[in-house]
């Protein structure tokens, strides 16, 4: 995984970037002012710092339908140009003019980084440390920052600080940051599924995770152009073939899933469980529990799942063997059976090929998984699709003890298909549907024991294994297409869908508009939890607690002192954002928000008691000292990361620039609001009334979080979407009835 790792790391620096800047204007509008003459014109004043907040908001309400028409990485270059080339213009900057335009350009590109970073991270990592990834941003950023408060620091020793020094220097980082876009981030991998260019991604996943066989992988990422239709939790039971064909009710069998190990001869079975699956009853037990039904659904499904975990946790998993339903055809095969390798032009359509005329596909002979052609399986008819097994040594033990395979597609799930039959008005219909398995950890749940076989861990004969699994429609499924002989599950070239584009109708579905709530209301309780109060206040509390008295006994003057505060401040942040980053993935986003905002609360009450009631000058001010540093290093490890970490898992591959978008668009307008009432609500209400309002927005938050917010550690970005999928259509019938 280090591919993705180092991917991750380079993308964030966009945000590293964002936090030196926001650093460096703090502290060089003070001397823009003395060159400018601005004391009296505080309006053109707070314009130079809000240019960029500006900047930033315009650029979002376009940036998701450009990344979905574009791609990641070139809006990703553009950021680093816009960066580059602002911080040359600042440092030009020969009248306040054309300092203000600089200052658009440069939001222009924070706007970029801010909404994308986390979407492209989320998109490139591998389920089991996408949260640890993800987090990244939030510690550049604050690096960042501390870095800028450092430079400005030293440069206010001076006898005469250059502001336009300390806004150039930005334009060194930015250059680097201009050539790892440029030279180094890939693409991302789903983009390049999502437009059809599936050789360029499969070598892009490669690289991303060290490994040749991502078939697997490319078959979830096909399948994650659209929420399937339908969907529905099922509990299986897979066995040894020979263990599960001894049917009392023959006719059972037809529901039989085939599915394949390693080794010639090795094969399993999978049989629906009659009547409600262990996940479907866990989430009705919680509605009952919660028998007003405040808790959503969703939140009760999701922790089901997590509930089932073994022991060893999620990033370690082992559970599920990565078993398989893969189809070819019997018979006459249509000629586009390669229509996903991009090195053979499709036949009658004007597909333009990505790759080189000698470039080969060997590993993926279809967008999901290679093919091998097996007698016909009794239950599909002929004429149709069939069942085959997997391409004998393609599963595979990975170094983190997690195996991975050609179904394997990250954190214990499996992608799976079976074909179905109903009765129809023409008799008999048939077709495709998809499933994503994930063993039952909970206690009796296997019978046996797992041994460790080369090809990974399987069961032995005589284990039978539990199984959820979410059931429903491929996304690329056109039923038109089932009367000229199909190829397999995935039967439309995902450049045929690529073809639409995203459509404002998507976001009316269910499950994407349950996501949107979810991270539009996190991003709109983020910024109004109290982080710009607190910051605003920080250099005043200190100056209390007679840190300011201290450092001008050094020889150290005001402003000086206040950079060295600010520095320090910044530094206290990073070491528990590294903490929240071990916790993301083990602990979860879900646990972490409401473990930390309790503590906000605390903190914040205590402000309110310190700014009423007089214990003596240093008592108060140390109380509030204390205060102010437990908000800030609880805020980074949950309230500060987790909405954008969320906002980028939660939406489907079609349409999640554009939901991202809309939720970073909510992120500034409402930094503005709060950046721009607070002087206004200090004037009105007081200190302590605008840190009780705070406490009450963070309580709020809380119970927001409990009853709305899922836990998604650990889980393919496409299942996650189904789960919002069925949620959304429980939250529907729970209101019908």
């Amino acid at each position: 995984m280090s591919g993705a790792v180092l991917v991750a790391v380079a993308a964030a620096i966009g945000n590293l970037l964002q936090g030196w800047d926001n650093a460096t204007i703090a502290g060089s509008i003070l001397y823009i002012k003395k060159e400018f003459q601005l004391e009296s014109e505080p309006t053109v004043e707070g314009l130079i710092v809000a240019m960029s907040l500006i900047g930033a908001t315009v650029v979002t309400t376009c940036s998701g339908a450009l990344s979905d028409l574009l791609g990641r990485r070139p809006m990703l270059i553009i950021s680093s140009l816009l960066y580059f080339v602002s911080s040359l213009v600042m440092l030009w900057s020969p009248n306040v003019y054309i300092l203000l335009i600089a200052r658009l350009l440069d939001g222009l590109g924070i706007g970029l980084a801010v909404t994308l970073v986390p979407l492209y991270i989320s998109e490139t990592a591998p389920p089991e440390i996408r949260g640890l990834l993800n987090t990244l941003p939030q510690f550049t950023g604050s690096a960042g920052m501390f870095f800028s408060y450092c430079m400005v620091f030293g440069m206010s020793l001076m006898k005469a600080p250059s502001w336009r020094i300390m806004l150039g220097v930005l334009s060194i980082p930015s250059l680097i940051y201009f050539a790892l876009t440029l030279l180094f981030l890939p693409e991302s991998p789903r983009w390049l599924v999502s437009k059809g260019r599936m050789l360029e991604a499969k070598k892009v996943l490669q690289s991303l995770r060290g490994r040749e066989d991502v078939s697997g992988e490319m078959a979830l990422l096909v399948e994650g152009l659209g929420v399937g239709v339908d969907t529905a939790i099922e509990e299986y039971i897979v066995g040894p073939a020979n263990e599960l064909a001894g049917e009392e009710d023959p006719s059972r069998e037809k529901d039989h899933i085939k599915l394949y190990g390693p080794d010639q001869g090795q094969s399993w079975v999978a049989r629906p469980v009659a009547g409600q699956s262990s996940v479907g009853l866990v989430s009705r037990k919680g509605s009952m529990a919660n028998p007003s039904g405040l808790v959503d659904p969703l939140v009760t499904l999701f922790g089901s799942i997590h509930e089932k975990l073994p022991e060893t946790g999620s990033m370690r998993s082992a559970l599920f063997p990565h078993f398989g339903s893969m189809f070819s055809v019997g018979g006459n095969q249509p000629r586009n059976e390669d229509w996903d390798e991009e090195s053979l032009a499709r036949e009658g359509d004007d597909y333009a090929s990505d790759a080189a005329a000698g470039d080969s596909d060997d590993n993926l002979q279809s967008p999901l998984i290679s093919r091998q052609t097996t007698s016909l399986d009794k239950d599909i008819p002929r004429g149709h699709s069939n069942l085959s097994s997997m391409r004998q040594g393609s599963l595979l033990h990975g170094n983190a003890g997690e195996p991975t395979g050609s179904t394997g597609i990250g954190g214990g799930w499996q992608l799976a298909w079976k074909w179905s039959e109903r009765e129809g008005p023409d008799g008999k219909e048939g077709g495709f549907k998809r499933i994503y398995l994930r063993q039952d950890g909970g206690p009796g749940s296997t019978r046996g024991s797992v041994v460790s076989l080369p090809g990974g861990d399987l069961p032995t004969d005589g284990e039978i294994v539990q199984a959820a699994a979410l059931v429903s429609q491929p996304a690329l499924y056109n039923k038109e297409l089932m009367q000229q002989g199909p190829v397999g599950p995935a039967m439309i070239h995902p450049s045929e869908t690529a073809a639409k584009g995203p459509s404002w109708s998507d976001l009316f579905e269910p499950g994407v508009k349950h996501a949107l709530m979810v991270g539009v209301g996190l991003q709109i309780l983020q910024q109004f939890s109290g982080i710009n109060g607190v910051l605003y206040y920080t250099p005043q509390i200190l100056e209390q607690a007679g840190v300011g008295y201290l450092l001008s006994n050094l020889g150290l003057g005001s402003t000086s002192s206040s950079f060295l505060i600010s520095a320090v401040t910044t530094l206290l942040m990073l070491p528990c954002i590294a903490v929240a980053m071990r916790l993301m993935d083990i602990s979860g986003r879900r646990t972490l928000l409401l473990s930390t905002i309790p503590i906000l609360i605390a903190a914040l009450l205590i402000l309110v008691l310190g700014s009423l009631v007089d214990l003596g000058t240093t008592a108060n001010a140390s109380i509030s000292t204390i205060s102010v540093i437990v908000y800030f290093c609880f805020f980074v490890m949950g309230f500060g990361p987790i909405p954008n970490i969320l906002c980028a898992e939660i939406f489907p591959t079609r349409v999640r620039g554009l939901c991202i978008a809309i939720c970073a668009l909510t992120f500034w307008i409402c930094d503005i609001i709060v950046t721009y009432t607070l002087p206004v609500m200090l004037n009105s209400v007081g200190l302590a009334g605008v840190f009780g309002i705070y406490a009450v927005v963070c309580f709020i938050a809380w119970v927001f979080v409990f009853l709305k917010v899922p836990e998604t550690k650990g889980m393919p970005l496409e299942v996650i979407i189904e789960f919002f999928s069925v949620g959304a259509k429980q939250v529907d019938d729970t209101k019908h009835n």
